[in-house]
């Protein structure tokens, strides 16, 4: 039934505001464990074989989330996880995007990621095109990015968000900013080839460690209107709800999107106001997914009725 779900929203959900949201996932709807083929045109791995190659896949957990779930790369564990941005095909060569994910990082320990190009059929195993070079959130708190760029700060212990933008009508570059400081001051230009690929996720040494929620990959750059749902500017309340569902926030909301387990539109209001409710007293038991517009932005959150 997840995996379903899954399949069936990612394709009624697509938002077309400033910037089209070309994927969002949340993890929420995912059965914890191997990833496995849930959803292979999202989520793959190193030898694009989910289903047989297993350990390489990223691990959905329960014990560090955004909301309920996110996904993991541990210590020294041959996980090699792909992220794709044009499904399963072989990327994209034109236009402008945005990935963005939150990140959570122990103290002492480390996270991982590069951006692969050109990509083989699906079966086949990656070769390897580096189109960045092999980017650290190292165990000094700093990061590194072995094709260029200065070194930032970023915390441990705590969720901050990482985005990358790419223009591959100009270079092609990209330039990372993380906990809003950025990186690549000047583009940093694509190493190898003209396509945006993948990211890879990969446990690089003992001391990887490290959580990934909330991603994010959109047409054109990130909007500053997507704070609104940063820290305490954002609450859903009381989760289980028996009936009324509190949205507590600093901006109005526009719209509340409420979706069934098999994607379907089940119940929708436009509040255009700060801190609304919705009743959900109409709806039958189980897991519902609400989603909340303010402005361009929107953030969808796994609630239990």
């Amino acid at each position: 039934m997840k995996k379903i779900y899954l399949l069936a929203f990612a394709a009624c959900a697509m938002t077309f505001t400033a910037n089209a949201q070309l994927i969002e996932d949340d993890f929420e709807f995912y059965t914890l464990g191997d990833m496995s083929d849930q959803n292979p045109t999202v989520w793959s791995n190193w030898s694009q074989d989910p289903a047989g190659a297993s350990a390489e896949n990223i691990l959905v957990v329960d014990d560090e989330a955004i909301d309920i779930q996110s996904g993991f790369i541990g210590p020294s564990s041959g996980q090699d996880a792909l992220f794709y941005f044009d499904g399963a095909a072989n990327g994209l060569t034109t236009g402008d995007y945005t990935v963005v994910w939150w990140y959570y990082i122990p103290a002492g320990q480390e996270g991982y990621f590069n951006i692969q190009g050109t990509l083989p059929p699906v079966g086949t195993p990656l070769a390897g095109v580096w189109n960045t070079g092999d980017i650290y959130f190292n165990t000094d708190g700093m990061t590194s990015d072995t094709a260029g760029g200065d070194p930032v700060a970023f915390p441990f212990d705590t969720w901050f968000q990482v985005s990358v933008y790419f223009d591959l009508d100009a270079g092609p570059t990209y330039a990372m900013t993380a906990d809003g400081n950025l990186m690549h001051t000047t583009p940093q230009p694509f190493q190898a080839d003209g396509v945006l690929g993948a990211i890879d996720f990969f446990s690089a040494s003992g001391a990887t460690m490290s959580w990934i929620d909330n991603m994010l990959f959109q047409v054109g750059p990130l909007l500053a209107v997507d704070d609104v749902f940063a820290g305490n500017n954002f609450s859903v309340y009381p989760n289980p709800v028996t009936d009324i569902l509190n949205i507590r926030s600093t901006n109005s909301v526009d719209a509340i999107a409420v979706y069934d387990v098999l994607g379907k539109l089940v119940l929708s209001t436009t509040p255009d106001a700060i801190s609304p409710s919705i009743n959900m007293s109409a709806l039958t038991s189980g897991v519902y997914l609400v989603r909340v517009t303010i402005g361009d932005a929107s953030k969808t959150v796994k609630v239990i009725r």
